[in-house]
């Protein structure tokens, strides 16, 4: 006697599991990879509306740096470099422009770590999207952060007395500041990702930024440093940038230097952590 087996139906598209639908990256196509990026950039800034209390970073913190730093340690630094609170002003504002982009992108990493604790990223896995537009589209957003953090930073620099000599210069030391901005949140995307909390990311943030922020010539011109901090704020990349920054827009001093050395480290931290980011992400998700 023989027995026939009855294969069960398929299940329909939309009852299947859903990494079977979820294509590779290589497999999308670069429109694809634009259109994705879009809408995810879209996603962000529509949760952002709805919880405007997340913009208080960007809006408050380039206010509260900037007053704390010139009217507390103005006076006494201002006179070091041979004038007063005025010539702090001119020293100190590109250099909090600098550090603007450090704290941005910190929120990148715990933001991204949180999307992965509150069950966003089990949405995204189940669709036919790339991974690395999920980065991407945060990298774009934050983007915009800090260009709304830089344009207040600027608009209360400029309230209290700051001068810009340079337009051209200006827009330039806002190019660096994002191209480095960039390259430090990709750093935390990684972190986010493979860290197990944000509170974790937060931890190891401040770790690591607070001694490159004060090691540098952020705040404070570093003549008067110890001779090995001095030699750690040469290799600072964060000096580099301030100090090209604050050559663009206020002139008298040579910034190629600066300029180049700032380039360099954008273009190494994007190129070495933006794949590893990507790769982490995908064998997460």
């Amino acid at each position: 006697m023989s027995t026939t087996t009855v294969k069960a139906p398929a299940a329909p598209p939309e009852q299947q599991r859903p990494e079977a639908r979820t294509e590779p990256d290589t497999r999308i196509s670069l429109r694809a990879h634009v259109r994705h990026t879009s809408a995810l950039v879209r996603r962000n800034l529509l949760w952002i509306k709805q919880d405007a209390e997340s913009m208080l970073d960007a809006v408050l913190m380039p206010i509260v740096f900037t007053l704390l730093f010139v009217y507390v340690f103005g006076g006494s630094v201002g006179q070091s470099l041979g004038g007063g609170r005025d010539e702090y002003i001119q020293y100190a504002i590109p250099g909090l422009m600098a550090m603007t982009g450090m704290n941005m992108a910190m929120g990148v990493g715990t933001g991204f770590n949180q999307d992965f604790q509150t069950g966003v990223m089990d949405r995204f896995r189940s669709l036919p999207i790339s991974r690395s537009s999920v980065m991407t589209a945060k990298i774009v957003v934050e983007l915009l952060r800090m260009l709304i953090a830089t344009a207040i930073l600027l608009t209360v620099a400029l309230i209290i007395g700051f001068s810009v000599e340079s337009v051209p210069g200006l827009l330039a030391s806002v190019g660096l500041a994002l191209a480095f901005g960039v390259g430090l949140m990709w750093i935390f995307l990684t972190m986010g990702v493979v860290m197990k909390s944000a509170q974790a990311i937060q931890g190891m943030g401040f770790l690591v930024l607070m001694p490159l922020q004060f090691g540098s010539s952020i705040f404070a011109p570093t003549t008067s440093m110890p001779g090995w901090l001095q030699a750690f704020t040469d290799y600072n990349p964060l000096s580099s940038l301030a100090d090209a920054a604050r050559g663009l827009m206020n002139g008298g001093t040579p910034v190629a230097h600066d300029v180049w050395v700032t380039l360099i480290w954008s273009v190494v931290m994007t190129g070495v952590m933006a794949p590893i980011a990507i790769h982490k992400f995908r064998t997460r998700t």
